[in-house]
Parts: C-alpha cells; structure tokens; sequence
C-alpha cells in the first residue's frame, strides 16, 4: 500500500507527538492584498442596498443630531447665561435634550440594522467558504490540516464577525462626524477651523504608518491561531493514542511551542495597534490647547465670544473621539482584512475538476474495469503507479496484495478518482472515467474502508448515510444483510442509539460492520474493499468475511489483503511491488509458482519479515 500526503503526514504528526519533530501542516500562500479583500468583501453586502441606505440616513440623522448639540449650548452660553436672561433658557435645554435623546434612538435602530445585515452576509460567506470546500479534491485535504482549515470557518469569519457587524456603521459616522464637524467649524469661524486642521494630517499620518505593520501583525497572528487549532485537533482526536505511548508531556510541550508563536504574533499585532490610542489622546490634547489658547486671544480682542469657544472645544472633543474610534476599529479591521484574505485563499482554490453532469456510466453497469498502462505519482516527479494494465471482468473478485507502499491503496484512489492519473486510462464498461462525472462514478462505487468513519448521528442515519432517501426498513434490511442487526438492537436505543464522535462507543468490528450496512444500501455496482478486515479478531473477522461475501455476490469487487489467507477464493490475485505488477493468478496458482506472493504468504505464516 503506498502512502498518500495524509498518510505521510499522520505519520510526522505522530513523530512530533512522540518528541521526533515538528509537524509542517500545508500552507496556501496568502494573497497580500487587503485592498481587493475589501472590494469582495463589500460584494456580501451589496444584496442589502436599500436596507444599507437606511442605516446611512439613520447615520446622517444622529450625525447632524450630533453637530446640533454643541451649537445650542454655545446659544444657551451666549444668549441666556452670560445674559443672565432665564426667559427662554428651559426650551433650549428640553431642545438639547431632545436632541440628545433621538441621537442615542437612531444610534441604536442603525446598530441594529447593521447587525441583521452584517449576520446575513457572513452566514453567505461561511456558506460560501464551506461548499468550496465540499468541491475541493482530496489532494487539498491531504495538504491541510483539519486544524488549519477549521481556524478558517471559525477564527477568520469571527474576525470579520467583529470588523461588519461593529465597525461599519461606526466607520461611515466617524468619517461623516468628522467632515460635518470641519463643515460646521469653518460656518462659525474659519480661524479657529483653521487651526483645528492642523492636528488631522499628523493623525492620518500615524495611522498610515502604523497600519501598515498592523496589518502584517494580525495576518501573522490568524496563521498562528491556524496552526493551534490543528495541534490541538489533532491531540484531541487522538487522545487514545498520546495516552496509549505515554506522550502527553511531549503533546503539552509541542502545543507551547505553538502557543509560544500565538503569543508572540499577537504580541506584534496588538503593539502596533494599541499605539493609536495613546497618540490620539496626544493629539486629541494638543487640539484643545491649540483653541483655547487661539480662541483665548480672539475672545480679547472681541472677535468671538465666549459661547463660541466654549463650541469649538465641544466640536474638538466630537471631532477627537471618531479619531479614537479609528484607532480602535484598526484592531477589528486588520484582523479582518487578513481574516478575509485567508477565507478568500481557500474560495479561489479551483474546484476539483469533473466532467460534464450528461455523461453517465451505461445502466446497468457490468463492472467490467481496465487499467492500461496506467502511471501516477502524488509528486510528479515521483511516480508510485508505473505503466500499470489490469483486468477485471464483471462480477469478478480481484485482490490486490503487496508489502506497504507498494501502491494498493493508490489504485483505489485512482479508481474512485481521489486522484487523477498522469497518463494511461482507467475505463468501466469501455467508458473512460475521466468522461463521466465523478459523482455519477462514485453512486456505482461501494468502499468499505480499514479505519470506518461513523458520524456522531442516530445508529439509523449513519447506515441511510449509503443512500439517504432509504427507508427506515431499507436501512434495517440492510443492517441484517451486513450481520449487525443483532448487535444494533442491543444498543440502548436500538436504531435511535447516538453514536458519540468517531463512534467511540463501539467496537471495531461494529463499525466494521455497520459501514458494510451502509454500503449495502448503496447498492453498488462495484465493491472495494481496503483491508476491511484486519483491525478485528478471527471471530468477528469471520462475521464480517460472512457479510461481505453477501455483499460481494454478483458483484467486481477489488479487494486489498493484508491477511493473505483471506483471499483465496478470489478469481484473480495481482501481486504488486513499487507500483508494477510481479504476478497475478488464482490463489493456489501463485503458491505453486514460489515467487514473490509465495514469499509473502509464507513470511505472514512463519511470523518472518519481508
């Protein structure tokens, strides 16, 4: 059997549990633009232009509500108290007030309309992000972590979670309070809006500066929080086996090397990211120094009044805060951009290639299956399958028999298309399988696998999982076919037992077993078989060698061997060995020939190594 990328990677990540070494997870590269992230990003909320443009009046209502307000109270300074005059003064506080009160009402109704628009698009981003990934070939998979690409439905969304539903309408007010701010400043006094200016080329200068690195602080930190997830995936799902080697030091001491990396990543982002606000403050201080001196020396000389300054300093302090707003939101919006860029990498991965839907495999299908001259290597430049032909002619059991990695396990992938082939064809019933879709191929496929993988569902719907429009008899039937009826009904709940992750709750040969009743309801027309016996003892392999046989009955199944005695009533065994085939024949016909087969078969009985 040959190793795949996953299987070679299994094996780093059990080096690294045992102390031998890191793990080196696969890595798409990233895309380095935040500004196109942005534009495709803005496309998730383009479907909500009417309810976007509320939220905008919402905006402009308080935002106006909010230039209002400093402008009454330099009236109320103005004209009633340094006038000392009364008459008048309470209906332009009970108008300030109101102001006040509808400001905070349209604050909150754009907020909430915000955050159902904001929900809506990112659950279309994470449909989006998770049916790519549905469409993505098993080569993907095998070149990333489950870790890796969970951080990216989770971590990444998150963070651009926090930068749409928060940020956006605080962004579009603070850049609208700021224009209207400067606006309102050069009506009353252009002097004083004058020097007011002076502070907003340094602030946007620091934020340019400071962004850039900001950026590339929490790009760095989502690919950190990736890797974490895949290290602790990995230990959490594989707790039996750290336990089993007495490697949960080395597990700990591997997750605070990552951890390590986490913290100095976000160290880095968060560094740069909090310096806005301490230099805003700085700003925002000098701002009101600069007026009250200025508006000091006017008001000497009688060019202002006291109400106005006593406005400007008000608009000062409005026309600080969106800047510290600013400051803030760089936080949520690096984040995002980088959480977007990582979201967006995986979207434009292409879709694993398929033919066109309109050209099916013959009905019924016979199973008849040719290889010619078939070669394949998972690197190119290293070819596992090398000019392989085989035959196998309908209803016919063929078993495939090797040392370890002689590249069994590959001939399955290329027959269910997992993979593709460098060069030959691989052909059923005459028709090329590159010219049918692959699902359509893989409906007429059945695939019982050595490590079954049962959902954490209803015993009952891991079986209908073969075909899910199954009936609760048919799924029953089934089990009986596959000789697990009687094991399910002693379950607790019977069919309506739940399985717990991986199916932990059961025994190998029950999920062996089970995972035979879900390809009996499948019905398929073609069977492999992939060392599906060798995890169990001799007396539950004799259950499920009873199964499979009625599973095979009239029906091409390829099986993979690893107890060689378990195949001797195929009708053709290929021996293969780096990636050619050495023999093939009957059984006993091998034997008798003493060559290789006749080798492995004595070495497995002998307890020799080969």
């Amino acid at each position: 059997m040959s190793t795949s990328p996953q299987q070679q990677r299994n094996t780093s990540t059990i080096r690294a549990a045992m102390g031998r070494g890191p793990m080196m997870p696969g890595r798409i590269e990233k895309a380095g633009d935040p500004n196109r992230a942005l534009v495709r990003l803005a496309r998730y909320l383009s479907p909500y232009k009417f309810t976007l443009s509320l939220v905008l009046v919402f905006v402009l209502v308080y935002i106006l509500l909010g230039l209002l307000e400093p402008y009454l109270l330099g009236r109320a300074i103005d004209q009633y108290i340094s006038a000392r005059q009364l008459n008048g003064l309470p209906q332009l506080a009970l108008l300030l007030l109101t102001a006040y009160l509808f400001d905070n009402i349209f604050q909150a109704a754009s907020a909430w309309l915000m955050a159902r628009i904001s929900q809506d698009a990112l659950r279309r981003l994470r449909r989006d992000l998770f049916e790519h990934l549905q469409k993505l070939s098993i080569a993907f998979f095998d070149r990333h972590t489950a870790g890796e690409l969970m951080s990216r439905l989770t971590n990444d969304i998150e963070a651009i979670n926090q930068a749409v539903s928060q940020n956006v309408v605080a962004l579009v007010a603070s850049v609208l309070s700021l224009l209207g701010i400067l606006i309102a400043m050069f009506v009353l006094n252009p002097w004083l809006a004058l020097a007011a200016l002076l502070v907003v080329p340094i602030m946007f200068w620091f934020t340019q500066f400071i962004a850039k690195y900001t950026r590339k602080g929490f790009r760095s930190l989502q690919k950190e929080l990736g890797e974490i997830n895949g290290v602790m995936e990995e230990s959490i799902s594989g707790q039996r086996v750290v336990k089993a080697f007495r490697r949960s030091e080395s597990s700990i001491e591997r997750f605070r090397a990552v951890n390590q990396k986490v913290c100095e990543a976000g160290v880095y982002a968060n560094t740069y990211a909090l310096m806005l606000m301490p230099l805003t403050n700085v700003l925002g201080n000098f701002f009101v120094i600069v007026l009250v001196g200025l508006g000091g020396y006017l008001a000497l000389q009688g060019l202002v009044t006291v109400g106005m300054i006593a406005t400007f300093i008000a608009y000062a302090q409005n026309f600080i805060q969106p800047l510290r707003q600013l400051a803030n939101m760089y936080n949520a919006i690096q984040a995002a951009l980088a959480g977007a860029e990582r979201v967006f990498e995986v979207i434009d991965t292409p879709a694993e290639l398929d033919a066109a839907a309109d050209s099916p495999l013959p009905v019924p299908v016979r199973g008849e299956v040719h290889f010619t001259d078939v070669s394949f290597g998972y690197n190119p430049n290293q070819p596992i399958i090398k000019n392989m032909t085989l035959e196998a002619k309908a209803g016919q059991t063929i078993a495939l028999v090797g040392p370890t990695g002689a590249g069994k396990t590959t001939i399955i992938n290329l027959l269910t298309r997992f993979y593709e082939i460098n060069s030959g064809s691989i052909t059923i019933d005459g028709r090329d399988i590159r010219e049918v879709s692959k699902a359509d191929l893989r409906q007429k496929l059945g695939i019982v696998l050595q490590d079954t993988f049962l959902f954490a569902d209803t015993v009952m719907e891991n079986i209908r999982y073969g075909r899910l429009d199954a009936t609760d008899e048919e799924c029953i039937q089934a089990a009986k076919l596959a000789d697990a009826d009687h094991f399910i009904r002693q379950l607790p709940h019977g069919y309506q037992t739940r399985l717990s992750e991986r199916a932990s709750n059961l025994s190998q040969g029950q999920r062996q077993l089970m995972s035979i009743a879900r390809a009996v309801l499948s019905d398929p027309s073609i069977l492999i078989l992939d060392e599906a016996t060798s995890s169990v003892d001799t007396r539950t392999e004799a259950r499920i060698q009873k199964a499979l046989l009625r599973l095979m009955e009239g029906r091409t199944s390829f099986v993979i061997a690893h107890r060689l005695s378990t195949i001797r009533d195929a009708d053709k065994v290929i021996v293969i060995k780096d990636g050619e085939i050495v023999e093939q024949g009957t059984h006993q016909q091998l034997l008798e020939a003493k060559g290789f087969f006749h080798h492995l078969y004595m070495s497995q009985f002998k307890g020799l190594a080969i």
